[in-house]
């Protein structure tokens, strides 16, 4: 068996983040597939501290992959970072901002209110569709492929999240969120694009 500490610093940041990345996602696919109540927590037990625990480590362990693994998937190198800085700084405000309208318990994935306003207008999960393109972006910036490797994984949260959420959320909200759910697609859709427009016209006139 290698241990770790023999290993190059970047094979180690690699292999951390695929095990970190994994196990949320393993986690988040469970209670989607309804085997297991991993996530939404719905409150401060092990399942919240596990959940958020990971995706802190993770996110220090991207950075240092991305400063270890700097560049070397070889795209050219001005377009990725144009491209992967407009990405990922669009992306992350728009996170923030519907992070913001959602609140600060429920962002957590604990019991609160159900928020239909804001960006959540246009999305039921503006916040994921944030951190899609985010992660796409950081990828891109970084330009490795390591962290293009554990940034497809880590795509797998924000597509899953969802799935896992939605039944809870049907618990908690029972019709409220039917009707929210009908009206509001879960990602972007075409009724995306006619609120944004609606929203438009509204400030026009």
């Amino acid at each position: 068996m290698i241990a770790l500490e023999s290993l190059p610093p970047t094979t180690v940041a690699f292999v951390v983040g695929l095990a970190l990345v994994v196990a949320n996602l393993a986690g988040i696919v469970a209670s989607a597939l309804g085997v297991a109540d991993y996530w939404p927590p719905g409150e401060r037990d092990w399942e919240f501290y596990a959940h958020w625990g990971i995706s802190h480590l993770l996110n220090v362990v991207l950075a240092a992959l991305a400063y270890l693994d700097w560049n070397s998937l070889g795209l050219p190198r001005v377009p990725t970072l144009v491209a992967g800085g407009i990405l990922f700084v669009g992306g992350f405000a728009v996170a923030l901002a519907a992070g913001y309208d959602l609140g600060v318990e429920e962002t957590k994935g604990l019991s609160g209110e159900l928020r239909t306003g804001g960006w959540y207008r246009y999305s039921r999960n503006p916040q994921y569709v944030g951190y899609i393109v985010a992660t796409v972006g950081f990828a891109l910036l970084a330009n490795s492929t390591l962290v293009a490797v554990v940034c497809a994984l880590f795509l797998g949260w924000w597509l899953a999240l969802p799935f896992a959420e939605e039944p809870w959320l049907r618990e908690e909200y029972g019709e409220d969120y039917e009707r929210y759910a009908e009206r509001v697609p879960r990602f972007v859709g075409a009724r995306t694009v006619r609120a944004l427009a609606e929203s438009g016209d509204s400030r026009t006139t």
